[in-house]
């Protein structure tokens, strides 16, 4: 694991809440932390170091976007992923299971893997664990994921443990590939949403010794009651001196109902997403920027945020913008809702810090609508 450990500073006294430190070659990731998504080498519409300057500690790469384009050779001539990008600081990349498996009709899954066709040109490709390795060991990540089969929801029991079983096969041969120098692997847990085949995962990955681990399969369209119960049934089940990630999920009251159950890092699109179309994440819930009421409203996006966006642009404006199929409209909304959803993190850390993480948590839930209803 060479240089890579985790801090655990403090707990909670009343929650599973904890506050931590990531340490990487490439520096340190505090925790909890949020990854944003940086899809195909690029967190839509910002330069890297607009990504950091938000407060961005690791950003997320997909190795099924990326092996198809600009593909490895490009990306090994340029000296691996981070020189690629211009991105200084700790990169995670996903194993491409998720993307591969979303390709239903497109892709067939054996014991050695999945083949799949692109869905850029129809062209045929086939990963298996070795494969995704050998192209997260060209991109050069600071974290990798263990190659897996995530569930759909709702599946059948004889579904999900078939998956269960096959993602632990593979990620034993995960951990046999080569890797990139100072880079480490994750474990990831499935079993869909059947408590027991979560258990069952949670004691097949780790005992296989990862230096960090993961929680798939969830946030894939099951109601978030079930979410949350699998994560208190599954979290714990993880090791207490190692990360715990939890995958897809980046909407702010998700974020905190996460961190309650233990969960130390996690990603989602959600922010960058729904910014390119026309929403944006306030401190009073979510505003469409594209309503007529916004029409000649000249107030800042959000009274109680200090982002570049909110300091110098109107909502009328910025509904002008979209309006008008602009392209500025995207990126100061982009700006704003990565500003506040790692500054709802950060919020979440100096609570933890300070014992008052659930004081904290009341206070966010009593002024942010959770009513609203968010896509992945």
């Amino acid at each position: 694991m060479g240089f890579f450990h985790f801090d655990l500073l403090k707990k909670s006294a009343r929650s599973s809440a904890r506050l931590g430190i990531v340490h990487t070659p490439r520096g340190e990731i505090h925790t909890p932390a949020f990854m944003p998504v940086g899809t195909q080498a690029t967190v839509k519409t910002m330069t890297p170091d607009e990504v950091a300057g938000l407060g961005a500690d690791i950003i997320l790469s997909n190795t099924y976007h990326l092996y198809l384009r600009p593909g490895l050779d490009v990306i090994r001539a340029a000296g691996g992923l981070h020189r690629f990008m211009n991105w200084r600081k700790p990169v995670l990349t996903d194993s491409g299971g998720f993307q591969v498996f979303s390709l239903a009709s497109l892709r067939k899954i054996t014991e050695d893997g999945v083949h799949f066709r692109s869905h850029l040109d129809g062209s045929k490709h086939f990963i298996g664990p070795e494969q995704s390795m050998e192209i997260q060991e060209a991109l050069g990540s600071d974290i990798a994921m263990a190659f897996d089969e995530c569930s759909p929801f709702p599946c059948s029991y004889e579904d999900a443990l078939a998956g269960l079983d096959r993602t632990t096969r593979w990620a034993e041969r995960c951990l046999k590939a080569p890797h990139a120098p100072g880079q480490v692997v994750f474990g990831i847990v499935q079993g869909s949403v059947f408590p027991e085949l979560r258990a069952r995962s949670a004691k097949e990955i780790t005992g296989l010794d990862f230096p960090g681990y993961a929680i798939g399969g969830l946030s894939v369209g099951e109601p978030k009651s079930i979410m949350y119960e699998i994560l208190e049934r599954t979290t714990p089940l993880l090791p207490e001196n190692k990360p715990r990630y939890l995958m897809g999920v980046g909407s702010p009251d998700y974020l905190f109902e996460a961190v309650e159950r233990g969960i130390d890092m996690a990603d989602c699109v959600l922010p960058t997403r729904i910014a390119r179309n026309g929403t944006a994440l306030t401190s009073h819930g979510k505003m469409v920027m594209r309503n007529a009421k916004y029409t000649r409203d000249f107030n800042k996006l959000d009274s109680e945020c200090d982002c570049y966006t909110c300091k110098h642009y109107s909502r009328a404006y910025l509904r002008h913008l979209f309006n008008a199929g602009e392209l500025l409209g995207h990126r100061l909304l982009t700006i704003h809702n990565l500003h506040f959803t790692l500054g709802v993190m950060e919020r979440i850390r100096r609570s933890i810090d300070d014992g008052c993480f659930e004081e904290e948590k009341d206070a966010f839930f009593n002024q942010y609508s959770i009513q609203q209803k968010y896509s992945k």
